[in-house]
């Protein structure tokens, strides 16, 4: 059964297009991963899919019923978001913060799995060191890892992370795939909007190339990352090796 599924998705702000006419369908079981230049839409196209923006046209479908008609509660129960910006205003513990993201469980059979889902989650993210201290005083890449837990732990079915590799070290954002690809191997459906395009390539199912709010192809990693579509899209000269049958992508500096 498709999880999840966009059909001719277009957005429009204050007259400008920032999406026109994207189509995807994303299964259980797979990680999709969105990339492409800044400003491209990746970001505006998973906040679409996971029903924090309302397109301007087109629909968004979670197996077959409409996104705008299924209740704030019940979509937080199908849906777990990432944002890029990870705020808490105030100065909740670490423990407390992922333990919010069993909130949409509360007073329902699944809560008797909090104590799991959220021990579990701290594993996962590397952040047992950190339960005790305040969220407000953590670093950049401390916080994405603690919003993250906090992600895993709400447990839904469709899990879209943004960006969630951006502030973190080499080791933790390997880390981070690897619990991205493990959600899939779960039966879950992942969306994950990833700068990195060696990286992306190492972990998703799929990828989607998004270019002027368009998606310009749609594949596996070997299949989209060729070296003349990069260039295209990009406007970077690059050099495609296959490693394990999955592009590395090394720019040519220098290169005219």
């Amino acid at each position: 059964m498709t999880a999840l599924r966009a059909d001719g998705v277009g957005v429009v702000i204050d007259g400008t297009t920032i999406l026109d006419d994207v189509s995807l369908a994303i299964s259980p079981g797979e990680v999709l991963a969105l990339v492409g230049p800044n400003g491209a839409g990746k970001s505006t196209l998973l906040s679409v899919l996971s029903g924090d923006i309302r397109p301007s046209s087109g629909a968004v479908t979670y197996d077959g019923r409409s996104l705008g008609g299924i209740r704030h509660r019940d979509r937080a129960r199908l849906r777990s978001v990432l944002t890029q910006e990870n705020q808490v205003s105030f100065p909740f513990t670490v423990a407390q913060v992922v333990e919010m993201g069993r909130s949409p469980w509360a007073r329902t059979a699944e809560a008797e799995h909090d104590e799991v889902a959220i021990a579990a989650a701290i594993e996962a993210t590397d952040v047992a060191h950190l339960v005790e201290r305040r969220y407000t005083s953590l670093s950049g890449g401390e916080k994405a890892r603690v919003s993250l837990a906090r992600v895993l732990a709400q447990r839904t079915p469709i899990v879209f992370l943004d960006e969630p590799t951006a502030a973190l070290d080499l080791r933790h954002q390997e880390e981070v795939m690897q619990a991205a690809a493990a959600l899939a191997t779960a039966g879950r459906a992942v969306v994950v909007v990833v700068h990195d395009l060696s990286l992306a390539a190492a972990y998703a199912d799929r990828i989607a190339l998004v270019a002027d709010g368009r998606v310009v192809g749609v594949g596996a990693p070997a299949e989209v990352l060729t070296a003349p579509v990069i260039r295209e899209v990009y406007g970077l000269a690059v050099e495609v090796m296959i490693r394990g049958g999955r592009p590395v992508v090394l720019p040519l500096r220098g290169a005219p």
